[in-house]
């Protein structure tokens, strides 16, 4: 069966792409992962790769046009045949309710590998007015927990998936009309799987009772546990271990939904509720004198970086070792970066942080003791002419190498901000 290739979102805000260049023509074979094409939003090119192998058929849009998001520009076909050419099969009996006529609001493209989303809730329900900026639902993913605007003025039509489906990218999930329905839709998600044919069940022949099997544990990830931040939240506050959930066999990553598997599972021999105390990691490091203040006072002057927040987020995505989204806490605001090594790159977003610099070099406060929170937190605090770094997080979040790692790197940079530009 062909596989669409849709216009993904690559943005919140992002209503079209414009198609710069295909990688592939009509015809070609492809393998999952090969460049497909080029698409350029008003703030980014990006590369997008095929999600399926096979040949390149029906291609919709040349390149410079530009496409509405979720609009099906080519599909990926078992052979190079176009998928138009083809006997067209029977379709299948249209659902029951009529769906209303209005604007279709598609589940987004959030992150460059995400096929699919968790929609965790709806934040309207059918039949409510909603306006341009409302926000309509939140969807999370590997990475993060997103709220969804309406994107429309009007009404809401129809639902077309509940909360704790996943939902394939691209697919329509509600209708936003222009006049107040008279009898608004709620269904599932079209993409549900089927129900399973019956099995003739066979008259076993007597055997032993079988001890229950033990599922084996998942795949190693060097002590990092894959979940979201909204679920290591969660957990934190409830004293919930996520490693219950590694050592039980659940396939990572982790969602809310699983949160209720997690509740559920039996305690083992002595095993406790851990607290959010008990599952705490902290590590400090002391520098003698900090070079960052003249740093950024050179930035400002020779480099035009004014955004102190900015240089701090650059500086803990460097020490991270990968570009990576940061919150940046000060005087009781808080900034998100999209934040690079390369300082110039780092900039202001809205997606979910990973990480956070808390600020603390101007007030009285010397030292810290706040406890894991839902993401790995550095605070920074004055010890006389130098810093004291303090890194708090859960084992969940960072390993105990990786967080020794990032916090050497970043008092290291600190202390000698330049060695950051060598």
């Amino acid at each position: 069966m062909p596989l669409d290739v849709i216009m993904p979102a690559l943005g919140m805000a992002q209503e079209t792409g414009l198609i710069v260049a295909w990688h592939k023509q009509p015809g070609d074979a492809v393998t999952k992962g090969d460049i497909l094409f080029e698409v350029e939003t008003d703030k980014a090119t990006m590369e997008i790769e095929a999600a399926a192998d096979g040949f390149l058929t029906d291609v919709a849009a040349g390149e410079g046009t530009d496409v509405p998001v979720g609009n099906v520009i080519a599909k990926i076909s078992d052979s190079a045949e176009s998928a138009a050419s083809a006997p067209a099969e029977e379709a299948a009996p249209a659902p029951s309710d009529d769906l209303p006529e209005g604007k279709e609001v598609i589940m987004p493209t959030l992150g460059m590998a995400q096929d699919s989303g968790l929609l965790v809730a709806w934040h309207k329900n059918p039949g409510d007015a909603v306006s341009v900026d409302h926000i309509l639902f939140e969807v999370e993913t590997d990475k993060s927990v997103n709220e969804v605007n309406a994107g429309f003025d009007g009404y809401l039509g129809a639902t077309l998936a509940e909360a704790g489906e996943d939902v394939p990218t691209g697919q329509t999930i509600a209708i936003i009309t222009a006049e107040k329905p008279a009898n608004p839709v709620a269904r599932k998600s079209a993409a549900a799987p089927a129900p399973q044919a019956a099995v003739v069940e066979e008259k076993p022949a007597p055997v032993a009772k079988a001890q229950p099997a033990k599922v084996a544990p998942a795949p190693a990830t060097h002590g990092r546990i894959l979940a979201s931040p909204k679920l290591r939240r969660l957990a934190l506050e409830q004293g919930l271990d996520l490693q219950r959930l590694v050592d039980a066999g659940h396939p990572q990553p982790f969602h809310v939904k699983d949160l209720d598997a997690l509740r559920a599972l039996p305690q083992t021999s002595g095993a406790t509720q851990t607290t959010a105390a008990q599952v705490s990691g902290r590590l400090t490091a002391e520098i003698a004198s900090e070079g960052f203040t003249d740093f950024a006072d050179w930035a400002a002057k020779s480099a035009q970086l004014t955004d102190t927040a900015a240089l701090l987020a650059g500086l803990c995505a460097a020490s991270h070792g990968s570009d990576t989204t940061i919150a940046v806490e000060s005087f009781g605001m808080t900034k998100t970066y999209a934040a690079s090594a390369q300082l110039s790159a780092t900039d202001p977003t809205e997606d979910a942080a990973r990480l956070r610099v808390r600020d603390l070099r101007f007030s009285a406060i010397t030292s810290v003791a706040v406890g894991a929170e839902d993401v790995p937190t550095l605070t920074l605090t004055r010890t006389g002419t130098g810093l004291t770094i303090t890194l708090e997080f859960a084992p969940a979040q960072l390993a105990p190498s990786d967080a020794i790692t990032l916090l050497s790197n970043f008092a290291g940079r600190m202390e000698q901000p330049l060695r950051h530009l060598l």
